[in-house]
């Protein structure tokens, strides 16, 4: 059994991003509507968050709801939607017992009045807060990211706001959705999928990937410990050798 006691004292990752993958097949799985696994995900969500702040985790990324999802049924949207306010509402209690200050990435004006404006509530509550950073990624795609960040550099270098010549990694930086967000150490993929599903793709540049063949209803604190057990056991070379890291 993988407990937190086992990897406290060893590096953890400073932000960790999750896909949470795998909910309506879940619910599919139990004969339930895709409903059903949705819910039980948010369960999920409260567990995880619980548990980073007790593993000590700085950030902590979800993929929540992202821009091809809007493509899903209508049905399905509304429910998500509605499902995400009610649990904001819900969930503002725990951010406030365990110090965590509630953060957004993506178009968050593509969502409906009554998400922006419940996510504006939790955030102004949890903004004093000094503990965990959890980012909601929502209505996010990380394409349309990296496209909007190129739009307002290309205005500034026409407008002799910015040369060319000292476009670098610092300056994409500060244009995109996570300019205040350390780049992700790991990436967990729950349900046995195996790709990014345009998530972070500039941020996990250098980020241990973890797969794990488990729908996210089903993921416990156990598998979380078993993923930063394996984070800690590899080798973070970031180009170099490992003569030249020892």
């Amino acid at each position: 059994m993988n407990t937190i006691e086992e990897i406290k004292g060893q590096e953890l990752p400073s932000h960790l991003a999750i896909i949470m993958d795998g909910n309506g097949r879940w619910a599919k799985q139990k004969g339930k509507l895709r409903v059903f696994g949705h819910e039980n995900g948010i369960k999920t969500v409260r567990r995880t968050v619980e548990s980073c702040v007790k593993i000590g985790i700085e950030y902590l990324t979800l993929y929540t709801f992202s821009t091809e999802n809007w493509n899903r049924p209508k049905l399905e949207v509304e429910m998500l939607m509605r499902l995400l306010v009610s649990s904001l509402k819900k969930e503002l209690k725990t951010f406030l017992q365990n110090n965590v200050k509630l953060n957004t990435i993506g178009d968050v004006n593509a969502l409906p009045v009554k998400v922006r404006k419940e996510l504006q509530e939790v955030m102004a509550k949890t903004e004093g807060n000094t503990g965990m950073t959890l980012t909601l990624a929502l209505s996010y795609g990380s394409r349309e990211e990296i496209k909007n960040a190129v739009q307002q550099i290309a205005v500034k270098v026409k407008n002799n706001i910015i040369s060319p010549e000292n476009i670098d990694e610092t300056i994409i930086n500060t244009h995109l959705y996570t300019q205040n967000l350390p780049d992700v150490d790991l990436l967990i993929r729950t349900s046995g999928e195996q790709r990014i599903s345009n998530f972070l793709l500039w941020q996990i540049a250098y980020a241990e990937l973890y797969f794990i063949d488990v729908f996210w209803p089903d993921f416990t604190e156990e598998h979380l410990v078993e993923a930063l057990k394996n984070y800690q056991n590899r080798e973070r070379r970031f180009g170099k050798t490992s003569e030249q890291l020892n």
